[in-house]
């Protein structure tokens, strides 16, 4: 299966770095990247996005929103292929109307997926075969876990784990700034914030506890967790967390409107 990335940001790199160079195909308008990738990756690069298509099997839109239309207007009447688009905001009928009726899966991947730690969420469109879906599966299995959801359901997702980790990434940046308050070394606090992220994340994965009661665990009547945790109430933190999911949520919808036709 010859796999072609239009695109070849960041995301991309995440997923050619896990495939077998000799099934990736890439373009790209900037060639020194494209060099590099080529370099580092050992994979082939294509002359132009026509090219990166016609040879492949898959074909993934790793591109940003704003250069969407003009890449679909340059791939129109082409022969059919398995389109794969990371392009946020995207419909999926947007896609298929332009790319002459091509089975097409979309994909919200969060940064986590950079080290493979991520998780995806996958919308299977129309004419997409089982068979096909799999494969879509299996490739971003590869960048972390994967959910399956409906379009519908799509811009929530992006507030939630495409916007999130924005939002955890600040609770980082809080606590490291509380230890350096409290006269702590940077170093000493970047250190402790990071691990208990990441350990209580982690327990709320592997324990089968919900987050509510890992963190009754962790409060004590009196003591000095109750103690910040008024503060956190005080503050509307939980609210504000939350808000913030509503708020990317909505605006994706509204990202998303443009490209209704």
């Amino acid at each position: 299966m010859k796999i072609a990335f239009i695109g070849s940001g960041k995301m991309a790199e995440a997923l050619i770095a896990r495939l077998p160079s000799r099934q990736v195909i890439i373009s790209d308008i900037d060639r020194g990247r494209l060099e590099y990738l080529k370099k580092k990756y050992s994979v082939a690069i294509a002359a132009d996005n026509k090219q990166a298509w016609d040879a492949a099997d898959v074909v993934v839109l790793a591109v940003k929103p704003q250069q969407i239309s003009v890449i679909l207007e340059e791939l129109k009447g082409r022969k059919k292929k398995l389109v794969v688009s990371i392009a946020a905001g995207i419909p999926l009928s947007y896609l298929r109307k332009r790319l002459s009726g091509s089975p097409v899966v979309r994909v919200m991947p969060n940064n986590p997926c950079l080290i493979g730690a991520g998780i995806s969420a996958l919308v299977k469109g129309s004419g997409v075969t089982p068979g096909q879906f799999k494969q879509v599966e299996n490739i971003f299995k590869l960048v972390g876990e994967t959910v399956v959801v409906p379009e519908k359901w799509l811009d929530a997702v992006t507030g939630l784990s495409g916007s999130g980790p924005a939002y955890v990434y600040v609770v980082m940046e809080a606590l490291i700034e509380g230890g350096k308050k409290n006269g702590l070394p940077v170093a000493l606090a970047k250190k402790l914030a990071l691990q208990t992220v990441y350990g209580s994340a982690k327990a709320a994965l592997m324990s089968g506890i919900e987050p509510g009661g890992l963190r009754e665990m962790v409060t004590s009547p009196g003591g000095t967790t109750m103690e910040g945790l008024a503060v956190l109430k005080d503050r509307k933190v939980f609210d504000a967390f939350a808000s913030a999911v509503s708020a990317a949520s909505r605006k994706s919808k509204l990202l998303g409107r443009q490209w209704a036709n």
